[in-house]
């Protein structure tokens, strides 16, 4: 029998890993085309109508196709071999256009200069997957120009949460800005979700839809070929079904090993930050995350609340004015003086935000920053990374945040608070599920400064296994 993620086995924890999902080709019980096709089908159904912009059907049969033919040719499958994967609608594919999630770019090589898609190549990041065997479905929809971590879309609909679905009879968002890698792999359209995480858009979403989400170091991914947002925070990265998946595909994006005993969790000392990260927290976010805290610590962690007024400090350096919003208007200026209209209104609004910010004032936030940032650097040290819940709130209805300006902006900043501060710190973090099974999705975060994604990962899969122990 083909393995295939569904809502019902992520809602009861049970979800096959990513090595089970991939298991049927390389044991040859099945074919990559009939793995896509399984696939294809899920993401052509009603329920998956807003996780796609396109999809790339006759290039991925090919793709399959192709990888079909290796083993009578004597070659090895490469380690990837029939992973099928969303690629957000910001990276450049081969031969399609990749337009953010947007109508400004009129199907138009996006991350240059209006080529034409049939003249575009791989991103870098997109690249490396095909080279390990990905099966590229599709391009997954976002929020326009990945904006938000809402993830709604006025242009191509808002992907909805399907395991909060069976859970709760009002709709709900499934967060953003990756918002349809979260629907379309929550539903079984596809095995893993390629996205960017400027201030949470993979975190939120697998927090949210009861996924993994991992955050690289930035500078470990290349983000060529893809739409910038903000080059100062901007992360290549993806949301996956399990902890050994989001290494395997992270291996393949940074083309590197990953040391996956480089710290145990039961010789581990966790600090967790009192300071705004476990602010206005809802009742079964808090449940949960202190439930895991009790979970990690029984498997042996040294957890350590940890006073942190340097967390105040990051929040108000993004409340002068947002790196994002300065960096994205530098590079949708020439857009917002031609077609302004046609934007979503809500990006519209932050996006003008960026305008008239001095470049003294700018450079100085930089430079505070990078003060910030060693700061942070010095108060962490002695810990092997940092817990926090991923995200203050269970996945918010849909209806209030379609509906309501103001809603909508509180909402996102909400969501947007605690995984931003990661990114302001240039740190790597993962979002995984902990809460009880049946009960909504809630994430909790890992996090620690630049270059400690080996210690992050190896002690990712041992919570893993310690909140599975447990029952989540």
């Amino acid at each position: 029998m083909v393995l295939q993620i569904n809502p019902q086995s992520i809602a009861s924890r049970s979800a096959p890993s990513l090595s089970q999902l991939l298991a049927p080709l390389h044991t040859g019980q099945s074919s990559a085309r009939a793995l896509l096709e399984r696939h294809l089908d899920c993401a052509r159904s009603a329920p998956a109508q807003a996780a796609f912009v396109r999809l790339f059907d006759d290039a991925a049969r090919a793709q399959a196709d192709a990888l079909d033919a290796q083993p009578h040719s004597g070659q090895a499958l490469p380690p990837l071999a029939g992973l099928v994967v969303s690629v957000k609608d910001l990276f450049d594919v081969a031969g399609q256009p990749a337009t953010g999630g947007s109508v400004v770019l009129d199907g138009h090589h996006s991350a240059l200069s209006g080529r034409p898609a049939a003249q575009t190549a791989d991103a870098p990041a997109v690249a490396r997957l095909r080279a390990a065997g990905a099966l590229l479905i599709g391009h997954g929809n976002c929020t326009e120009f990945a904006f938000s971590g809402v993830g709604q879309n006025p242009h191509f609909g808002t992907p909805t949460n399907p395991v909060a679905a069976l859970l709760d009879a009002a709709p709900r968002i499934a967060g953003g800005s990756t918002s349809g890698g979260a629907q379309a792999l929550a539903l079984g359209a596809c095995m893993a979700a390629l996205g960017s995480d400027t201030g949470g858009s993979i975190r939120i979403p697998a927090a949210l839809c009861g996924l993994v989400g991992y955050k690289s170091t930035q500078a470990l991914v290349p983000r060529g070929g893809c739409i910038p947002l903000s080059d100062s925070l901007d992360t290549a990265c993806a949301m996956t079904p399990d902890v050994d998946g989001a290494i395997r595909v992270h291996e393949a994006l940074a083309a590197r090993r990953v040391n996956r005993a480089a710290t145990r969790l039961s010789s581990s000392r966790l600090a967790v930050p009192q300071d705004v990260m476990l602010d206005d927290l809802e009742a079964p976010v808090a449940r949960a995350f202190e439930a895991a805290l009790s979970q990690l610590s029984a498997a042996g962690a040294r957890i350590t609340p940890l006073r942190c007024p340097l967390l105040p400090q990051g929040a108000a350096l993004q409340g002068a004015f947002s790196l994002a919003a300065v960096e994205a208007h530098a590079w949708h200026r020439h857009h917002l003086a031609r077609d302004a209209a046609r934007y979503d209104p809500r990006v519209l609004t932050r996006l003008q935000r960026g305008a008239g910010i001095a470049a003294d004032d700018y450079l100085d936030l930089c430079r505070a920053r990078r003060t910030w940032i060693d700061a942070l650097q010095s108060a962490l040290a002695g810990f092997d990374a940092a817990l926090s819940p991923t995200v203050a709130l269970l996945a918010p209805p849909s209806a209030p945040l379609l509906s309501d300006d103001d809603v909508f902006h509180r909402t996102n900043a909400a969501l947007l608070r605690n995984p931003s501060l990661v990114n302001l710190f240039d740190g790597c973090a993962i979002s995984l599920p902990c809460q009880a099974p049946g009960e909504m999705p809630v994430g909790l975060m890992l996090w620690a400064g630049a270059g400690r994604d080996d210690a992050l990962l190896s002690l990712a899969l041992d919570a893993e296994a310690a909140l599975a122990r447990h029952g989540g």
